[in-house]
């Protein structure tokens, strides 16, 4: 069983036409393809006809188990996140996580702007996404995408765990240097390509990520995802077959680790001594929630 940590449903290229509802559709249908357990809905930093806000996606999903929603943060136009809403779905647990996303938006994580956030993720005990490396639009800023931007984070708010996505790619060194010094550091393989590997590209990748978890250690703070749907997880799914990597490792990544992270309820695991924290820190007290160093 796999569980993909990084999925959309906005509308790209051709399929703009389609409504959301057939998008949701195919992605139950991939579920059932690639024998998905679960899977993590991204919304995006705004709203607009091809992208549906956080109310919509919840509205469609309608308390599916098996597809669980990561709020996109939105701070920079017209329609900024209703942090009261916001905090209501966490605590329903409509919302398991919390995406934010530098670069698109023109801010570093440590902006003030993403603080409250921040502090709801510490409350409801959910991990933070963070979009990290390069980006989809030409209009994003990649200085505030940067993965060093993360570690001021990291160190600043000990109680949030912070997930790294794409790797930070190109600068996946990077990366594994914030996941190996910071316990609250994770990171995800998602959106390295668009649609498939091309031959050289996935034989670089391959040796980039394995440099990745050669230096950073045991695989115990990284997660699978695809970006789907502007990745096609068949690829995806043999990119990680390639890895090489032994039972117990392939299935930290492809599993395990989002179970702990994202404290999935009905999908066992199993304890184990661990290297690094894994599990959700402990609840902050409203006194103790964290502020920035």
């Amino acid at each position: 069983m796999v569980i993909d940590c990084h999925v959309h449903l906005n509308k790209y290229h051709h399929e703009a036409n389609a409504p959301t509802e057939v998008h949701l559709e195919r992605l139950r249908d991939q579920m059932t393809k690639y024998n998905l357990e679960h899977v993590m809905v991204l919304t995006s930093y705004t709203v607009n006809p091809e992208r549906p806000s956080v109310e919509q996606v919840a509205e469609l999903i309608n308390g599916d188990p098996r597809i669980l929603l990561v709020e996109g943060i939105i701070t920079q136009n017209d329609r900024p996140t209703d942090l009261h809403a916001l905090e209501e779905r966490l605590k329903t647990g409509r919302v398991r996580g919390l995406k934010i996303y530098p670069g698109y938006e023109h801010a570093y994580p440590s902006d003030r702007a993403f603080h409250d956030a921040y502090g709801l993720a510490a409350k409801y005990r959910v991990p933070v996404m963070m979009h990290t490396g390069d980006t989809y639009s030409a209009k994003a800023k990649i200085k505030y995408s940067h993965p060093i931007n993360v570690d001021e984070v990291c160190v600043d708010y000990p109680d949030v765990n912070f997930v790294l996505c794409h790797l930070g790619n190109p600068w996946l060194r990077t990366t594994a240097e914030i996941i190996y010094k910071n316990h609250n550091a994770y990171t995800d393989i998602s959106g390295l390509v668009l649609e498939e590997f091309e031959a050289k590209m996935e034989a670089w990748m391959k040796q980039q990520v394995g440099d990745l978890l050669l230096y950073s250690g045991e695989p115990d703070r990284i997660l699978y995802g695809t970006d789907w749907p502007l990745v096609r997880m068949g690829p995806y799914l043999k990119f990680v077959d390639d890895l090489e990597l032994d039972p117990e490792h392939k299935a930290l990544l492809l599993r395990e680790n989002a179970i702990r992270l994202f404290r999935i309820e009905g999908a066992a695991t199993e304890p184990r001594a661990k290297r690094h924290n894994v599990e959700a820190p402990p609840t902050s007290s409203a006194e103790n929630e964290p502020s920035p160093s």
